[in-house]
């Protein structure tokens, strides 16, 4: 993981090396810089490579070990202009 510009880079983009998966539904996306910002503060968590998609206010999030819903949420709840409303 290291910084490029404004984004976080991820280094391991070997989907098989992430063993779990789960999408959040995140209020409040509405333009790349926000994606940006949301895809970086849970990519900040170690063993975690997410990807948001600002058209569906859907956040894919690949683990390399389980992390617990609530870990998420305050990840990007904490940013202050996102909401999960819904993991799946």
């Amino acid at each position: 993981l290291r910084l490029v510009g404004s984004e976080m880079c991820i280094r391991d983009r070997d989907k098989s090396h992430y063993l779990y998966e789960k999408t959040l539904v995140v209020d409040g996306m509405v333009c790349k810089n926000c994606s940006a910002r949301v895809e970086n503060a849970l990519n900040s968590i170690d063993g975690v490579w997410a990807e948001a998609d600002v058209s569906s206010g859907r956040v894919t999030v690949r683990m390399k070990n389980e992390i617990e819903d609530k870990v998420l949420k305050k990840t990007v709840n904490g940013i202050g202009a996102y909401t999960v409303m819904k993991v799946e």
